[in-house]
C-alpha cells in the first residue's frame, strides 16, 4: 500500500490514529468542523473518517477528486450525502453494532432515573425535604410495557435486557425487519403497529434511523395515544420527534417525562423549553460516549479505511452498490 492521506474533520481517539500512522497513512487533522475550513483540506485525500460534527455534503465530496471513502465513527448516516458519494462511487462505511451496549445503557439509565424520579428526589434531599419518601413517587419497571420503535441490533438488545431484567412485557413497531427474522423473537416479543405501540407502552424507546419518511414520525398524533404516566425516550436523533409537539405534552403533563440524548437542533439553543421543563432528563448525544466505546468506534472506522486501501471490502458498507463498479471489483472478502 502505498502512502495514502486521510482527513479528520475532528479528532478522533488516538489509538485510532496510531493504527493510520503504522500503515504509513498520512493524518491530515482539521482546525475545525467549519466546511470552509475543511473543503481546501479535501483535496489529494483518499479517506474521510468522520464524526457527527459535519455532513459532508455534495459540494464537499465534488471537490475529493480522489476520494475512495467515508468512514463513520457511528452508526448513523444522516450527516453523509449518501447519495452524492454513490454517484462519485466513494464507498461509506458505518460502524454498525459497536456502540450498542453503550446506548442500552444509556436508555436503561434514563428510564430508571425517570421511573424513581431521581431528580427530584435529589433536589428534595438538597432542601431538606426529607418527608418526600412518604408520598411514593417511584415507580417499578417490573411488569411494564416497554415499546421498541426500531427492532434492530440496538432496539433488540435494550428489549432482551428488559425481559430479562425487569419481566417487562415487549412489544415493537419495525416494518423494515423481514418476516422471517420477526420469527425469531416471537416467545418474548409481540410485533404490533405504531398507534397500539404508542397506546400501550408504559416506556417507547425510540431506535430508528432519520431519514426522510421517519422525520417527525413521533408527533402529536403518536404522543397523544400516550398514557399519562408513560414516558419517552429517544437515543436516535432529533428530529425523529417532532420536537414542539413534544415540549407541549410533557408542559401539560399528557406524558408522565421524557429522556433525550438528541435534539432538533444540536448544541441545544438557550431558549429550548425543553430546558424549562422538570418532567425530562437531557443529555448531549452522549449514549454512545463512553470511554470505552469511543475508542472502539475510532479504531473500527480506522480498521475500515485501511481494509480498502489494502484491497479488502470493509464491513457495513452502505452503499453496497458502489462495490460493483470496476473500481472495486478487485476488492476481497475479509
Amino acid at each position: 500500500m502505498s502512502s495514502k492521506r486521510v482527513l479528520l474533520p475532528q479528532a478522533i481517539e488516538s489509538e485510532a490514529v496510531d493504527l493510520l500512522k503504522a500503515a504509513d497513512c498520512e493524518v491530515v487533522l482539521s482546525p475545525d468542523t467549519d466546511p470552509a475550513t475543511v473543503f481546501p483540506l479535501l483535496k489529494d485525500v483518499q479517506a474521510i473518517i468522520l464524526r457527527t460534527g459535519i455532513k459532508i455534503t455534495r459540494e464537499l465530496l465534488d471537490h475529493a477528486d480522489d476520494l475512495d471513502v467515508v468512514s463513520r465513527t457511528g452508526a448513523g448516516l444522516d450527516n453523509v450525502d449518501l447519495e452524492s458519494a454513490t454517484q462519485k462511487g466513494v464507498i461509506v462505511t458505518s460502524n454498525l453494532g459497536v456502540n450498542t451496549s453503550s446506548v442500552v445503557e444509556h436508555v436503561l439509565s434514563l428510564m430508571l432515573a425517570l421511573s424513581k424520579q431521581l431528580l427530584l428526589l435529589d433536589n428534595a434531599v438538597r432542601n431538606q425535604n426529607f418527608s418526600i419518601r412518604y408520598q411514593y413517587l417511584p415507580g417499578e419497571l417490573k411488569n411494564k410495557t416497554l415499546g421498541v420503535l426500531g427492532f434492530g441490533r440496538i432496539g433488540s438488545e435494550l428489549g432482551r435486557v428488559c425481559q430479562q431484567l425487569f419481566n417487562m412485557r415487549i412489544i415493537a413497531f419495525d416494518p423494515y425487519l423481514a418476516s422471517g427474522d420477526k420469527k425469531a423473537y416471537d416467545s418474548w416479543v409481540n410485533f404490533t403497529n405504531k398507534d397500539d405501540l404508542f397506546s400501550q407502552a408504559d416506556v417507547v424507546s425510540i431506535h430508528i434511523p432519520l431519514t426522510e419518511e421517519t422525520h417527525h414520525s413521533v408527533g402529536t398524533h403518536e404522543l397523544s395515544l400516550m398514557k399519562s404516566e408513560a414516558i419517552l425516550i429517544n437515543t436516535s436523533r432529533g428530529a425523529v420527534v417532532d420536537e414542539s409537539a413534544l415540549i407541549k405534552a410533557l408542559d401539560a403533563k399528557k406524558i408522565a417525562g421524557a429522556g433525550l440524548d438528541v435534539f432538533e437542533k444540536e448544541p441545544v439553543e438557550e431558549d429550548n423549553p425543553l430546558l424549562n421543563l422538570d418532567n425530562v432528563i437531557l443529555t448531549p448525544h452522549a449514549a454512545a460516549l463512553t470511554k470505552e466505546c469511543v475508542v472502539s468506534m475510532a479504531v473500527e472506522a480506522a480498521k475500515c479505511v485501511l481494509d480498502v486501501f489494502n484491497g479488502k471490502e470493509p464491513p457495513n458498507v452502505a452503499n453496497r452498490e458502489v462495490l460493483k463498479l470496476d473500481r472495486w471489483k478487485h476488492l476481497s472478502k475479509s
